[in-house]
């Protein structure tokens, strides 16, 4: 038998018997469980709810699964909340796509059970009561250090100014490290896509970021034809 959990999962997919089965599933396995089947209420839902977890279909009328994470990672309310894309699309191009627009983790359809109750498990593990990943006020690359906290950033133990916009691109790459944040991602979350702002944009930043870490300039790496992304440094 399960204890109850306070955890709460909200399933979005337009076919009820898939979230059917997911609701009766989870809340066996002793979640607190909302289904949605119809995406344009998701973001309403979703503050209403409050969920700690996110399971969402891709191929959904209206409005993608794509669509509804990238609303989520633009609301202060939603935007750390981890996101499992569950889909009938498992090709690598679809699965870079769902992780590029802040998806945790991806799991194609047909799916088991017990595979997405451990990955559930494990990101709601790494997360608090109230769905946010426990986050040190830091992270360090070498001898770059960004603090969140104190907005700043030290490279070899001396203070390096930044503007708000490079301070906040250099987060994300650093926080995401390893892992490609396309042009028009970073658009969306740094930026928070301005209709105005191009694509040139973001390499104009990087060049600026660039030149201020100096020796560690090598920490943000182009990846020709899609963005930048920030690797390990010695």
């Amino acid at each position: 038998m399960h204890t109850r959990s306070t955890h709460r999962i909200l399933v979005v997919d337009d076919e009820i018997d898939v979230t059917d089965l997911l609701q009766y599933k989870l809340e066996q396995a002793g979640y607190h469980c909302k289904v949605l089947n119809n995406p344009l209420l998701f973001i309403a839902l979703a503050r209403e709810f409050q969920p700690d977890l996110i399971i969402l279909d891709i191929m959904m009328p209206e409005l993608s699964g794509v669509q509804l994470c990238r609303m989520a990672r633009l609301d202060p309310v939603l935007q750390e909340r981890p996101i499992i894309f569950l889909t009938a699309r498992g090709e690598a191009e679809d699965r870079i796509q769902g992780l590029q627009a802040g998806a945790e983790d991806y799991i194609s359809k047909p799916f088991n059970i017990k595979e997405l109750l451990i990955r559930s498990e494990k990101l709601l593990a790494r997360s608090g009561p109230s769905g946010k990943a426990a986050k040190a006020t830091y992270i360090q690359i070498g001898g770059v250090v960004l603090d969140w906290d104190l907005h700043r950033l030290s490279i070899d133990g001396e203070d390096v100014v930044l503007t708000a916009t490079e301070f906040r691109l250099l987060q994300l790459l650093m926080e995401r490290k390893g892992r490609v944040q396309s042009r028009e991602h970073l658009l969306m979350n740094v930026w928070h896509y301005d209709a105005e702002i191009e694509t040139r944009t973001v390499d104009t930043h990087v060049r600026r970021l660039r030149e201020k870490l100096g020796a560690y300039a090598h920490l943000i790496e182009t990846v020709r034809g899609v963005g930048y992304r920030a690797v390990e440094i010695e």
